[in-house]
């Protein structure tokens, strides 16, 4: 073979082994783009919020700030508690060893001392959705970490804030003993990128013009929770509200002193179960999805109520034996989470 030849076919040769590796280099650039693609960033969008036309002169019920709510501890050594008078809603549901646990939800209002404050159970969150609330907390349990983080729950953990802002008074022993305030849970929510405002309808229906529903006399109502903890509301004809007792003792507010009273109660029956979590402390679950008979007590007089309630968001339907949604009294509500075969007493 001649030079001119031998030089020929070298420039072939490293032609074609040029474009061999510019092929092995454009396919690889094109493997890793097709592998590595970037996903689309996800948004996690808060439930549309539901608006429904209410009267607009309530005064429980107004304005466009968003409702917190605050878990209560209900242990004897807890009471006096702070800020009951000034929550629109309450709930009080069964907890373990019979104990009750209250949520307190609040609105539009600067209150400075709420509390004690104690920790979270899974169920209440239920309620704090429906509302539409920040719900704040002193730790929790597993089950209630676990809901809070599935169900995307906006929350304040007292335990890891300032203690400016969750602090312990002297005059009540731990762990019943953590107060908190609005100003303070408005500023860690602002700070947590919560929404503030909101534009949800109120749970029940209020209505301005004075209900004074036909049925059973309801001046004295006694609801029992469970063996420890029992319940009852006493009528007031002058202010036309239900004065507030628990295990035989007068409910009184921490600050003012005040008696503790209601406007409205709602009973509901709904069972509560053990919850099998392997810790032994007999922490319960609710079974409150469904229809449940109830009473919507106001003035005296105690109405048979539905309360429906089709997922845990949503909201719960106070509905009359023929279906139609109930008018609640412009006022306070206490609703008391009590079992089915609670033996609940209605009297003048």
């Amino acid at each position: 073979m001649d030079i001119k030849s031998f030089v020929a076919n070298n420039k072939i040769k490293i032609v074609v082994a040029v474009l061999i590796i510019i092929i092995a280099i454009s396919g690889g650039v094109l493997a890793y783009k097709i592998f590595n693609k970037p996903q689309e960033e996800q948004v996690v969008e808060e439930p549309v919020e539901e608006e429904v036309q209410r009267e607009d002169n309530i005064k429980i019920f107004n304005g466009n700030d968003r409702p917190i709510a605050v878990m209560i501890d209900n242990h004897s050594g807890a009471w006096p508690q702070a800020g009951l008078n000034d929550a629109y809603m309450v709930y009080e549901i069964i907890v373990e060893g019979g104990e009750t646990r209250l949520m307190a939800l609040f609105k539009g209002k600067d209150v400075e001392k709420i509390g004690p404050v104690r920790s979270c159970r899974h169920y209440f969150l239920d309620y704090a959705l429906e509302n539409d609330a920040i719900y704040t907390h002193y730790g929790w349990s597993p089950q209630g970490k676990k809901d809070i983080s599935n169900l995307g729950v906006n929350n304040i953990n007292g335990i890891t804030e300032s203690t400016s802002n969750f602090w312990r008074v002297s005059d009540k022993k731990a762990p019943h003993n953590v107060a908190t305030k609005i100003s303070a849970l408005k500023s860690i929510a602002e700070n947590k990128g919560y929404r503030t405002t909101s534009k949800s309808a109120s749970v029940l229906n209020y209505v301005s013009e004075e209900v004074n529903p036909e049925g059973e006399d309801a001046k004295y109502v006694k609801i029992p929770h469970s063996n420890m903890q029992t319940v009852e509301y006493k009528y007031d004809e002058t202010t036309k509200t239900y004065k507030r007792y628990a295990r035989n003792k007068a409910q009184t507010d921490w600050t003012s002193g005040a008696a503790v009273t209601t406007k409205n109660i709602i009973i509901e029956y709904v069972d509560s179960y053990d919850l099998n979590d392997n810790s032994g402390k007999g922490r319960q679950g609710l079974n409150n999805e469904g229809t449940f008979d109830g009473y919507y007590i106001t003035n005296g007089k105690a109405q048979k109520i539905k309360c429906i309630k089709k997922s845990r968001k949503e909201k719960t339907k106070y509905e009359d034996e023929n279906g139609n949604e109930i008018k609640v009294n412009d006022g306070n509500t206490f609703v008391n989470i009590c079992p089915k075969d609670a033996n609940v007493v209605l009297s003048e």
